[in-house]
């Protein structure tokens, strides 16, 4: 069989697993980000790997690229062409912003100024009917304009195109006709309906927009990619992880990068639900304490929630920009282990969202960095070792983190030590609101909830919020925490997703037209899986979803359908499921009230072989073998004698009372003294509250 790989970008580590699906071995990498040419980092981590690369048959890639581009707008310039009257849709955005009664409320500057918006003379109604054919002179004028400004990248994003994407369709076959006319092949179109058919102009351009936007500087990316590991001996396929969980291949992710937005972060939710089912947890909470960001996911009954709206660099001052592909509901945050700590303008420390990364890194790396982070305050106290980063890979120097946080003390007049668990607290506080988001806030007990907790700094954060928000059960999992993420892809399932509009009425008169509906968003998913993917109808299972709704309202509840032909008398179980689900969401049914499918969601997967989680032997070792040292930790506004303990050394299905401190080369866990930890028969580590 030979070995998969997983490979993800973070801000300050790239990683590696590999998985050998016939020996059951398992290796792991970590090397240093490289923020100026993300390609460099994950080629000089898979070569440090030193694994033999024509003994690879799978490399499976998780990245930033598409967000981080976006979020800093370094990407290529676009050209726009829509319908004749509408070159504003990104200026005008929404009337009804979703932040009301937010007075510093800033309108987001779209990425195509106005004067590379042009309209073409053409227009398709909501039915799908043709009122005004598409004027081919009109879009011959208007690429050799926009190439004449220097465009990058061109959009084609006309009005009702979800419904017949005809004049979509036409008028790229005139714009690749122009740019290869013009010697312009290497300029890319992207067509709005190719990516969702959903309804919702301003929505569907944006996220059409934000695709040629990403798209040459991805592909470079990609390209780049392909050729170098394929230079290193590789022969396998190369795929990429998809924000809705699945993964697909580099070519689809070259012409859609705008579904891989966010890559890297989902990975860890596929790996987080693999313990969760492997422990029989079936309601979870996945934190992933990066370098730079700290996300948060919540699994109930191992579903992941996946809506098709989501919004890149929203905060409280900026609604963000839509962008209409599956992702699985994440809430992620500035605040990791390079994060910095700064004093605001009228005193209040704060840490994040600004971080050091990789380059040059906290001032503890002695790679230059000179303001305080996380790390360094970590490095203070004690709570990690500063001859054990990475294994010893990496040497952490105190004496520069006390003089970046010195700074910090100062202004305060407290000790160093004071100052740098003020960093420690802030921090876990902000990953703690990560958890408030997406559990409290949107109606779920986060005490009915286990805390699984991986990344660099993730089991740091996990005792401190599982007291804060009274959760009883901790999961540090027995793969390497550092590298949790690039192990989540290997479990991940090849999958895509059609979503396409049609608003019907559910009842007996509508079961025909539903059925037809679903019948044609299979067979643009088989159409998918066999053109883009290679696999046939033999491999696929199709999963069925609906966006329902009441009449008269604007948001929907996505439910799940039973796959098959809809029978009249499935008609009462789905309307009955709606009210359920809809109830669960806004604490509200509406018995009497008709209920409309608005979106018909296709979901196509191809299973992959999973890694197995074998049991770990159990060594003869005892409590006292696996203490490494007795450290001061500084914590609670004093210093604290407790043990150090090898991770992998701890007697199996033992408990341990806390405090205590856990080791190993990709991350550190702390159990607070009211606390109880177990490793149990997997290598987890269970910490447990009171």
């Amino acid at each position: 069989m030979g070995y998969r790989l997983g490979v993800d970008i973070g801000g300050a580590f790239t990683d590696l697993v590999g998985y050998d699906d016939e020996s059951g071995d398992f290796v792991w990498v970590k090397g240093e980000t490289t923020p100026f040419e993300p390609s460099v980092g994950v080629l000089n981590t898979v070569r440090k790997s030193q694994l033999d690369m024509s003994n690879v048959t799978m490399v499976i890639h998780g990245q930033t690229l598409v967000i981080n581009s976006i979020i800093t707008r370094d990407g290529a310039k676009v050209g726009l062409l829509t319908t004749w009257g509408h070159r504003d849709v990104l200026e005008l955005q929404r009337a009804n912003r979703r932040d009301m009664y937010n007075f510093r409320y800033r309108k987001p500057k779209p990425f195509v100024p106005r004067y590379l918006s042009l309209e073409i003379n053409e227009r398709i109604l909501g039915d799908g009917s043709v009122l005004k054919p598409l004027d081919v002179a009109g879009v011959r004028e208007a690429v050799k304009k926009l190439l004449g400004e220097g465009v990058e990248s061109i959009c084609i994003s006309f009005l009702n195109s979800y419904a017949n994407p005809e004049h979509e369709i036409e008028a790229a076959k005139i714009v690749k006709e122009v740019l290869k006319e013009e010697g312009r092949e290497d300029v890319p179109v992207t067509l709005a309906h190719e990516i969702t058919r959903e309804w919702g102009e301003y929505e569907r351009t944006s996220t059409a927009v934000l695709n040629a936007f990403v798209k040459p500087k991805m592909v470079r990316y990609l390209s780049i990619l392909e050729k170098e590991i394929r230079g290193m001996g590789y022969g396998g396929s190369f795929f990429s992880m998809l924000s809705n969980g699945g993964m697909a291949s580099f070519d689809f992710v070259k012409e859609f990068p705008i579904y891989s937005i966010e890559s890297g972060p989902i990975a860890g939710v596929i790996g987080g639900i693999a313990i969760a089912e492997l422990l029989g947890e079936r309601n979870v909470i996945i934190l992933d304490g990066g370098s730079t960001t700290t996300k948060a996911s919540l699994v109930e009954n191992l579903t992941p929630k996946v809506h098709s709206e989501y919004f890149v660099g929203r905060d409280k001052f900026n609604p963000g920009y839509p962008v209409k592909v599956p992702v699985i509901e994440i809430e992620e945050v500035g605040n990791g282990g390079t994060s910095i700590a700064w004093i605001d303008e009228v005193g209040n420390l704060r840490v994040g969202p600004k971080a050091m990364g990789a380059d040059p890194g906290p001032a503890c790396y002695g790679k230059g960095g000179e303001e305080p982070t996380v790390t360094d305050a970590y490095a203070i106290n004690g709570l990690i070792n500063p001859e054990y980063l990475l294994g010893g890979e990496m040497k952490i120097y105190r004496d520069l983190a006390v003089k970046a946080v010195k700074k910090i003390a100062d202004y305060y007049n407290i000790s160093v030590e004071e100052a740098a668990e003020g960093i420690v607290k802030i921090a876990n506080e902000n990953a703690a609101n990560a958890i408030r988001i997406i559990s409290v806030q949107k109606g779920y007990d986060p005490r009915e909830f286990s805390l699984i907790a991986h990344g660099g700094s993730g089991p740091m954060f996990a005792p401190f919020i599982a007291e804060d928000l009274e959760i009883k059960k901790i999961i540090i999992p027995t793969i390497p925490p550092g590298v949790f993420s690039a192990w989540g892809m290997l479990l991940t399932d090849i999958r895509h997703d059609v979503i396409t509009t049609n608003v019907l009425k559910v009842g007996p008169e509508s079961v025909e037209a539903i059925n037809e509906t679903y019948s044609q968003v299979d067979s643009r998913l088989t159409r998918i899986f066999e053109e883009e993917e290679g696999f046939g109808v033999e491999d696929l299972v199709i999963f069925h979803y609906a966006d329902m709704r009441y009449k008269g309202q604007e948001h929907t509840v996505k439910v799940p359908i039973k796959s098959g032909v809809i029978e009249e008398k499935d008609i009462p179980d789905i309307i009955e499921k709606f009210h359920v689900y809809h109830e669960r969401a806004y604490s509200f049914r509406l018995p009497d009230s008709p209920v409309e499918i608005v979106n018909f969601h296709g979901v196509g997967v191809v299973k992959v072989k999973r890694p197995a989680i074998r049991e770990i032997r159990k060594a003869e070792f005892s409590v006292d073998d696996a203490i490494k040292e007795q450290r001061d930790v500084f914590i609670h506004g004093d210093f604290i004698n407790m043990p150090v303990f090898d991770r992998r050394k701890i007697p199996v299905e033992k408990r341990i009372r806390g405090p205590a401190i856990l080791e190993d080369p990709t991350s550190t866990v702390l159990v607070l003294e009211n606390q109880e930890l177990m490793r149990d028969r997997y290598g987890n580590i269970i910490i447990y509250r009171g």
